[in-house]
């Protein structure tokens, strides 16, 4: 189940002599002592992998008859438990709760919605997609539509579906005629064929867009967004947690690269400038290192 959620290249791994009890108890004192003990949640909390932080979940409710999250919340504030609360989450929930944040109130945040639909699995977004309906009690597809419009909106209809091509094989026939209709789709822009467009965009496979060159690397495309959220006036928190949060056991240490070659600076030095107390410390602990 949770292997869905992990890959090769995450800065964040399961703790070695792991005992959910242990980590219960410690947090449980942590918050319930007289003013929160920070840095033994920041311990906790960012050096066990999600599917240990799910353990702990259960045990702390099992033996407290309390819900972890609802914990943080009330003992914690600003972004600091903004992102506390995001790592006890599972992550299919945390993205079905971006997705929401992302369309809720006037105007949709299209950035987020793009970021979270492209770089998801067939298989995580599949997850998503039940996540979604459990806790909103509404479909993704249905909200994805009453928020958005044409093409665009048949494009995230698509990604949502979960039906993009998941092998790893690369077909040169098919990436050449892709390559020749995408050409023919954007660049002539003589009536351009959106329907190619979003089909190709949306349903081949990763390596496969990789061959057609008009899908940057998805570690490189996170690198941006960081980039993006770190630079000019005011830190894009949301940004920031999102993808810290829910790349760390993924391709953290690929972004990592990504984000030095990019801006010639490391992650790890943009986040301590422009990020302070316990948030800097527990974001820092998820960047796993220097670069």
């Amino acid at each position: 189940m949770a292997s869905l959620w992990v890959g090769q290249r995450g800065t964040v791994r399961d703790y070695p002599g792991f005992s959910p009890s242990v980590d219960a108890e410690a947090i449980r004192k942590a918050i319930r002592g007289i003013g929160t003990d920070e840095k033994t949640l920041i311990s906790i909390l960012t050096e066990r992998s999600n599917a240990q932080r799910q353990l702990i979940v259960k045990e702390y409710q099992a033996a407290y008859e309390k819900k972890l999250k609802d914990d943080l919340k009330s003992d914690l504030s600003g972004h600091f438990e903004y992102l506390m609360v995001a790592l006890v989450t599972p992550p299919a929930v945390f993205d079905a709760k971006q997705l929401k944040k992302s369309m809720k109130g006037t105007g949709t945040d299209e950035d987020t919605l793009i970021e979270i639909l492209t770089t998801r699995t067939s298989r995580q977004m599949k997850e998503i997609s039940q996540a979604y309906y459990t806790v909103y009690k509404k479909s993704l597809g249905d909200d994805i539509s009453s928020e958005t419009s044409g093409d665009f909106r048949k494009a995230l209809l698509t990604l949502a579906d979960g039906r993009r091509d998941e092998s790893l094989k690369v077909d040169e026939q098919l990436a050449k005629k892709d390559a020749q209709i995408l050409y023919n789709a954007g660049e002539k822009k003589w009536g351009t064929d959106e329907d190619a467009f979003t089909e190709i965009l949306c349903l081949r496979s990763f390596p496969q867009l990789k061959r057609i060159h008009c899908a940057r690397n998805i570690p490189a495309f996170l690198a941006e967004r960081l980039h993006r959220a770190l630079k000019g006036a005011g830190t894009d928190e949301f940004t920031l947690n999102r993808i810290m949060v829910s790349r760390s056991e993924i391709d953290l240490l690929d972004i990592r690269a990504e984000f030095k070659k990019r801006c010639g600076y490391s992650l790890y030095s943009a986040i301590k400038s422009d990020t302070s107390g316990d948030y800097e410390t527990a974001l820092l602990k998820l960047c796993g290192g220097d670069d």
